[in-house]
């Protein structure tokens, strides 16, 4: 005979499993109907950090994980797509659509510098001379 407890646990862990499955598939959805994907640096830069000495001697240097760094600029390029996707959505007039287009692009083309950062050139950043 089956003992209750252990069907209940078992019962339990497939719940758990299943709800995890559909989280992690909600969260894929999400991120692709948002603009939103996943990244990894480079390999070379994982693991790394960046420096920033200051001018002055005599001052202390600030280190940070360039894997933060990277999270951070992703975070920006994800809330650039958004706002992106959410500007051609709106009820906006065209030219209005476009002279809010051309500031992100700009945004875009500012955060060029860090696309020595990014593992795939599908990802990197693209100004006004971008495809």
């Amino acid at each position: 005979m089956t003992d209750p407890d252990e069907l209940h646990r078992s019962e339990r862990g497939e719940s758990a499993e299943s709800a995890e499955s559909l989280e992690s598939l909600l969260r894929r959805v999400i991120r692709e109907e948002a603009g939103l994907s996943p990244s990894a640096p480079a390999e070379k830069w994982r693991g790394g950090e960046l420096v920033l000495r200051p001018g002055k001697p005599g001052l202390q240097e600030k280190t940070i994980p360039i894997d933060k760094l990277f999270q951070k600029i992703v975070s920006v390029r994800n809330k650039l797509r958004v706002l992106e996707q959410q500007i051609n959505a709106s009820e906006l007039p065209d030219d209005q659509k476009l002279k809010l287009q051309s500031y992100i692009t700009g945004c875009y083309g500012s955060l060029t510098s860090f696309n020595v950062l990014f593992a795939s050139d599908e990802e990197r950043f693209h100004g006004a001379g971008g495809s």
